[in-house]
């Protein structure tokens, strides 16, 4: 089967339907199914749900389609490698970052992109599910933490400087801790979901904390933290606001805090479309155009 018929197959899951694709393409639909007819008839699988209005790609047809995606991707980079038009990002370019981060950070930067390079369509999936890049179709994902040995490419961007934060009401009815056993004896908000414990290290010492309430979220835990519900080590920008206007409260801020490293991360190629360096590169200066993220 052609390459052109590859390429068609991607067109009708990008566009959604025979229709539409047969449109962008100048051809008619009645054409393209009988493209995709001996395409699936090769392959002896059914790779699309087809209706009237709609086109969905099987399980099948997905695998098939972010296989097709990156080898077509791989081989425009490449087209583009040796015609000098490395420099010009294009096509579709997947990012994946953890949801709050993402939207205060990520989304400004795609913002940038889409202004600057007309021929790059961007998707942003924003969560923590993604494990495996290459099998879920992602060309960079950000990562806060330390890393994990694997066989990805990162670059990192910078680090996210934490804070201990309470609410006024809080340390006005339990008291303030001033030294970092005094932890122990307090609440605490967690970020990960059924956490209950936590030993968090302050300065040369590490205790064990404990609190009743967790959220998977930077937004509810800031609300939990302003409703006075415990403590939280967490990003210094996510509390700046609070902090700022005085409702929040930093808690033994005379002591050392570990940063979480920020990197972007991507899989291993012989040649990183431009699409990949382009983003890469506008997030690097927006981390370190950034206050609250140090370099």
């Amino acid at each position: 089967m052609s390459e052109l018929t590859d390429q068609l197959f991607v067109r009708v899951v990008e566009a959604g339907s025979l229709k539409a694709a047969a449109e962008q393409m100048g051809t008619d639909p009645s054409a393209v199914s009988r493209k995709l007819a001996a395409l699936e008839a090769r392959l002896g699988v059914k790779l699309l749900n087809r209706s009237t209005r709609r086109s969905t790609p099987t399980e099948a047809g997905q695998r098939y389609y972010e296989g097709l995606r990156r080898i077509l991707d791989a081989k425009a980079a490449l087209d583009a490698d040796i015609s000098g038009l490395v420099d010009t990002p294009t096509g579709r370019l997947t990012l994946a970052a953890p949801v709050d981060f993402g939207a205060r950070f990520v989304a400004p930067v795609v913002a940038s992109l889409q202004e600057n390079y007309p021929d790059l369509h961007v998707d942003l999936r924003l969560g923590s599910g993604f494990a495996d890049l290459a099998e879920q179709g992602i060309d960079v994902a950000v990562r806060i933490g330390r890393l994990p040995d694997s066989s990805l490419i990162a670059r990192r961007l910078g680090s996210v400087p934490r804070v201990l934060v309470a609410s006024r009401h809080y340390v006005d009815k339990r008291g303030q801790p001033r030294t970092a056993t005094a932890l122990a004896e307090h609440d605490f908000v967690f970020y990960r979901p059924g956490q209950r414990a936590l030993e968090v290290s302050v300065g040369d010492q590490s205790v064990q904390v404990q609190g009743r309430v967790s959220a998977n979220s930077i937004t509810a835990v800031k609300a939990l933290v302003s409703a006075g519900c415990g403590l939280h080590l967490g990003p210094v920008w996510a509390f700046e606001e609070g902090l700022a206007d005085g409702t929040l409260v930093s808690v033994l801020d005379d002591q050392a805090l570990e940063a979480f490293p920020l990197h972007a991360v991507y899989t291993p190629s012989a040649f990183v479309p431009a699409k990949i360096r382009a983003f890469i590169n506008a997030m690097a200066a927006a981390v370190k155009a950034e206050p609250s993220l140090d370099r």
